[in-house]
């Protein structure tokens, strides 16, 4: 369930260098604008976008936009021209890009970055580059929106968001929203949608106040996220439930949790000690653990991606070996040192040369390091059984029929057997046809589609979901 590895990192403030004219370079002119192109990162693509302009008398300045991850003006580095050879560097991403202007709407080359290097040809756009979203809200709003903050005690920091509470006298339910895995924005932001927004607009159209807020460390939220385990992100939405209870306008004994992909972890750890809890919705939440759904999501996409499956069975026997040395080693710098170890053995049985293991390991080292083993012990370790079953409030759980990355089939028996083992009946358990993650009409289900589907999330998983609340 841990979001699919993109390419793109977070940007930082760079110093633009000049550009330095050389013979027989290609016209400013004519490479001024903006440039599209697509990345393969394997179970996705992405869109890229460089722009090109000038300033001052003679240098070129690039800003690179990733409209599918909601990033835009990631400020590049150098941008040099010889001849009809052009590179940009893009040291904020650890990435850089190398091409031959072919035309003045063509260019052909590469991207590098952590270790890889990928085709990408670009071709000049003749407007502005626009993701047509047609379920995203526009003004004016049937409701009122309003900007709050409210903190989180235990880890002393602060946490934004934006409320929405339906026009009338109130007093209204109200749903909290939970973001999925990674750094999410109080929109869920990711491939170019904005499902949280979508939901919210619908909901509180519908007679339901909704509080969707920025995960810590992330918008105006405080804090870090990268230290934070599924159990610490849970004292967060603990927070905004303490808030909300208290908030006029909202029914304190109709406060409910909706949370997608880990939010559908983080809701029953929450409401497991918190019986004022009102409800839960989940949106393809997990009801086994973290290591089992890792291991499905990555043979499902695998093998629907057309790998062999010789090399899923090898793929998968890695990861365990992984998780093994997570499950054992606390210390984050030593377990990252064993499973470097496994990388660099895995190289060394293929015969590669000294300067591939070397780049082989350094990968590892960038897209699954130290940093990120707290979140991902914790995860892998958990059973969310655990805490369904300690949860007695009426639950909702939706999955798509189509869904690679936490499987309907596996999970949502999982979730309904916990809760009635717990002796929780108020269960109503839901397989949409033809669904993926994040809940939208697809044709295999593979993340390679989520971007492009203009469809945000379901109008009948919004329909369903509205009903149900409603109901209570």
């Amino acid at each position: 369930m841990k979001r699919i590895q993109f390419i793109l990192l977070p940007a930082l403030l760079l110093i633009y260098f000049p550009y330095i004219l050389g013979q027989n370079v290609a016209d400013n002119n004519s490479i001024t604008g903006s440039w599209l192109g697509k990345l393969s990162t394997g179970a996705i693509q992405l869109r890229v976008i460089f722009n090109f302009s000038v300033i001052g008398k003679d240098s070129l300045v690039a800003t690179l936009d990733s409209p599918d991850q909601g990033a835009k003006n990631i400020k590049m580095g150098q941008v040099k021209v010889t001849g009809q050879s052009i590179k940009v560097s893009a040291p904020a991403i650890m990435g850089e890009y190398n091409g031959t202007i072919k035309s003045d709407t063509t260019i052909e080359g590469t991207w590098k970055q952590a270790g890889n290097t990928m085709p990408l040809n670009l071709s000049k756009l003749k407007g502005e580059f626009t993701i047509n979203r047609p379920q995203e809200p526009k003004p004016p709003y049937p409701y009122t929106s309003e900007e709050v903050t409210f903190a989180n005690t235990q880890f002393n920091i602060k946490l934004a968001g934006t409320l929405t509470i339906p026009n009338g006298k109130g007093p209204f339910k109200a749903v909290i929203m939970i973001t999925g895995s990674g750094p999410q924005n109080r929109n869920e932001e990711l491939m170019g949608h904005k499902p949280f927004l979508v939901i919210a607009d619908y909901l509180s159209r519908n007679g339901i106040a909704v509080l969707r807020y920025d995960d810590r460390g992330v918008g105006s939220s405080q804090g870090k996220y990268s230290e934070a385990t599924s159990a610490d992100l849970a004292t967060d939405a603990q927070a905004a439930f303490n808030f909300l209870k208290n908030y006029p306008k909202i029914n304190p004994k109709n406060i409910g949790l909706m949370g997608h992909s880990e939010g559908g972890l983080i809701a029953p750890i929450v409401a497991s000690t918190n019986t004022d809890i009102g409800f839960i919705v989940s949106l393809a939440g997990p009801g086994v653990t973290g290591q089992q759904i890792i291991i499905r999501q990555s043979e499902d996409i695998s093998r629907l991606s057309g790998v062999k499956e010789s090399d899923i069975r090898e793929s998968t026997e890695t990861s365990k070996k992984v998780y093994k040395i997570l499950r054992k080693e606390n210390d984050n710098k030593k377990a990252e040192l064993k499973i470097l170890a496994i990388q660099k053995e895995i190289q060394e049985k293929k015969k590669a040369s000294r300067e591939e293991i070397e780049k082989a390991v350094n990968q590892v080292k960038i897209t699954f390091g130290a940093n990120q083993y707290t979140w991902f012990r914790y995860f892998i370790m958990t059973d969310p059984a655990t805490f369904w079953k300690k949860v007695k409030c009426p639950v909702l759980a939706l999955n798509g029929e189509k869904d690679l990355q936490v499987a309907a089939k596996e999970n949502l028996p999982a979730i309904e057997n916990a809760l009635k083992s717990g002796g929780d009946e108020s269960v109503t358990v839901v397989k949409l046809p033809g669904l993926n993650h994040l809940f939208q009409h697809c044709k295999t289900g593979l993340p390679s589609e989520y971007a492009t589907i203009e469809e945000t999330f379901s109008p009948e998983a919004l329909k369903i979901i509205s009903e149900w609340i409603l109901a209570l």
